[in-house]
Formats: C-alpha cells, structure tokens, sequence
C-alpha cells in the first residue's frame, strides 16, 4: 500500500519550517568545519561548567502536510506476529524515547496522536495525553480508555503480561525493535510509515534524515587521539549508571569519533551502576548527560560527589556536556541535529 503526498493549506508553514531545520544543519556543520581548524590534539583542556547541547527547535520536523493513509494493510510485527491495521485515525506511540511518537509527528500525523509515553515530552505534544504512568510504565487502562485504532509500542516498553492484556482487549498493536543503532534509525521510520499506510511519506522522511546524518557526521571535526566520552544516566544520587555496549548513547558517541568509556573499559551490559574503580579506570575526558538527569543530582558539583567522577580528566577539568532528555537517545527523525548540536559541544568542551 502506498499514499501520494497531498498539498494542503499548512504546506507552506511547513515548508518552511523543513527549510529552517535544514538550515540549522548546514549552519551548525559550517561551526563544527571552523572549530576543527583550532583542534589542539595534544592540549588539555581549561577547566569550565558545563556545555549545554541545544537545537533550536525540540519539535521533529514535518516532511510535509498530513498524508492520507492507505488502508487497511498487514505488516510485520517485531515480535513475529503479521498486524492488519485498518485505521490510523487514533494512534498512541509508547517506547522508552519518544522515538515512535516523534516519527508519527514527522511523517505528518500528529494530530493523530492520541497517547505518548512520558519520554515523547516536545513542545508540540505535551498536551497529548500520557499512558505510561508516573514511573514510566505502561498504563494498560489510560490505553484503552483513549481508545486507540493502532497502537505503536516495542517488546521492551511492553512485558509479556502487557501484551496479553491488549491483546485481549482486542487492540490493534504494532511492535517495533527497541534497539537504538545508527543503522537502525531510517528502518525504523519505514517501518512505522508501512504500519500507518504511508509508506512512500516514510521513505521521503528516511531520506531526509539519512542525508541529516551523513552531514553531520562528516562535520565532526577530525582528532588524531579521540576523545574518550562516557554516558551517564542519572536520577538523583540514587541511581547513577555509565552506559555500555548497546545503551545506543555507545553508537551516539561513535558517531561523534570518539570512544565510549563504558564499553572501552569492559563493561557488558547497557547500563550499569557506577563504582569508583569503574569510573576512574574508564577515565573519561568528558561526560555526557542528560540535562534533567543533571539537574537532579545537584548540577556539576553535585556530579562530581559521585564516586570516582571527580578522579577522572573530565571531571577534574568539569568537562560536562548535557542534552534534553527528550531527544539525546531518540534515534529518530532528529539524529542528525542531535549528533551536530552535540558535537558542536563537545568539541567546545574539549578544547575550551
């Protein structure tokens, strides 16, 4: 099934807000080429707080006005199961990073979107209604009472005992990998246009969002040493974790030319929590948080409470670069101007 891109009385509003994000990229590209002239691969840094990796705008750009979807169709689930969906006319989006619902907005359907997880918080979404609850779980009864005719989620923000509750209630449920790799990225965006009866809208989007990412990433100003980054998670002094292989902040990280400290220091798993030893051994130049992570221990002072960070580089020179939490491991329609609203950051922060 496929779906023409049809004109409408928003397309130029949103025309021009696609030409605003391309130019923020090509603007942002054109700071990073600058700043690689100045790298001093042998220096260190002076010592500053923190940097703070913004883009102009949180909201994922639209690839155009609102797709009409063709419908019904039948895809393949990820968790084996083939879906027939027959109307995209009430959709919920729920995964861990908001990447579901930001692809929804992107493809052009937001006003669609009934219900989001708490991690889908940009500013053109708020006022959409939350089912994952006030500790990030999946809500089941805020599901069906919205009354959704497809509902996008993946096999992590849905247990198994979940998923027999939606299935029994007879929704209609598209599960999607929740993975989040560089390669993964455009994949995704087809498969969730495919699940919405759009899938030549899906393409335009995956495209656009490959050349966002081949452009920022061949910004990334050249090191003869990379810099080796760790990722934090933090909430509260509570919970304090370094990321590793398969966090998707490992692949962020790589696609910023550096080293992610947590795998490079031997660590297995996504996530672990944070031991002095660990975190000195890892010795990371710089850390990357998310802002409201960040704020919740207390800012960089506070941070540098937690063990073993103030006897790292990055914590001795505050080398601290944090992003919103909303976008930093979303792996979606927005990756290319994260990875140059963070490289532009870094790099700053590394060779202040």
């Amino acid at each position: 099934m496929s779906a023409a891109v049809t004109a409408g009385g928003r397309g130029y509003r949103i025309r021009a807000r696609w030409w605003r994000g391309v130019l923020a990229v090509i603007a942002a590209s054109a700071v990073l080429g600058s700043a690689a002239c100045g790298v001093d691969d042998g220096g260190a840094a002076a010592q500053h707080g923190p940097v703070t990796a913004t883009l102009t705008d949180l909201d994922p750009v639209p690839i155009g006005p609102a797709p009409t979807p063709r419908l019904p169709v039948t895809v393949q689930s990820f968790e084996g199961s083939a879906v027939t969906v027959t109307s995209a006319e009430r959709i919920i989006a729920v995964d861990r990073h908001g990447t579901l619902a930001q692809i929804v907005y992107a493809l052009g359907m937001g006003p669609k979107l009934v219900g989001r997880s708490t991690a889908a918080a940009f500013p053109a979404i708020r006022d959409v209604p939350n089912v994952a609850g006030g500790t990030g779980s999946l809500n089941v009864e805020s599901v069906l009472a919205l009354r959704p005719s497809v509902f996008l989620t993946d096999t992590t923000s849905a247990a198994p005992a979940v998923r027999e509750q939606l299935r029994a209630a007879g929704v209609t449920v598209v599960y999607f990998d929740p993975a989040r790799t560089m390669d993964g990225v455009i994949p995704q965006i087809h498969a969730v246009a495919d699940a919405l009866g759009v899938p030549e809208r899906g393409r335009a989007l995956g495209q656009r969002t490959g050349e966002e990412i081949a452009a920022a990433t061949a910004a990334v100003p050249g090191r003869e040493q990379p810099l080796t980054i760790a990722f934090l998670y933090l909430r509260s002094t509570a919970i304090t974790m370094m990321a590793g292989p398969g966090s998707g902040a490992d692949a962020l990280i790589a696609a910023l030319g550096a080293r992610d400290a947590g795998t490079a220091a031997g660590l297995t798993e996504p996530f672990t929590a944070i031991t002095s030893e660990a975190m000195i051994g890892a010795a990371p130049d710089v850390l990357l948080v998310m802002s409201e992570g960040l704020k919740s221990v207390g800012g960089v002072e506070g941070l540098r409470q937690v063990p073993g960070i103030a006897q790292t580089p990055a914590g001795r020179a505050r080398r601290v670069v944090d992003m919103s939490d909303t976008v930093v491991l979303s792996f979606g329609p927005n990756t290319g101007r994260v990875i140059a609203a963070l490289s532009h950051a870094v790099y700053g922060a590394a060779h202040a």
